[in-house]
């Protein structure tokens, strides 16, 4: 039995290389990968404890079908251009959403690289929120 599987690996060396990466990098996602995101519990725990600042970085158009209260319209496009907007919230926790989480996690690894020392992003972004039964609106700011 120990030889056949032996041989299988040596035949089908590819897959279980593959295997391999894919096995150390959801390894790494769970010990390594979160830390910097927080959940729409958690986010809401920091908006009103910690005073924290929502950054939605979703077109204008999706901002305004509804958003977080409060929360700032940076959308993607020219994000890196537009940090400087943001200056006056370098002392405070800074939470960034888009739809579902994956964008905002690109503009959160901007702010930290442009000096924003605490920034996290909604996992799973406004559909998560959404989800979480927690309230959006469409008044401007």
């Amino acid at each position: 039995m120990q030889a056949q599987m032996i041989e299988f690996m040596g035949n089908h060396w590819v897959l279980f290389m593959a295997l391999g990466v894919i096995l150390g990098l959801l390894t790494y996602n769970l010990l390594v990968g979160d830390k910097g995101s927080v959940d729409p519990v958690a986010a809401t725990a920091l908006i009103n404890q910690q005073d924290a600042a929502v950054v939605d970085v979703r077109p204008a158009a999706d901002f305004a079908k509804g958003h977080i209260l409060h929360a700032t319209n940076i959308p993607m496009n020219g994000f890196k251009n537009q940090t400087g907007a943001l200056a006056k919230y370098k002392d405070k926790p800074i939470i960034v959403t888009c739809r579902s989480g994956s964008q905002s996690q690109a503009a959160c690894h901007v702010l930290r690289k442009a000096g924003f020392p605490d920034v996290y992003n909604l996992k799973g972004g406004v559909l998560a929120w959404e989800s979480a039964n927690l309230p959006l609106t469409r008044k401007k700011r």
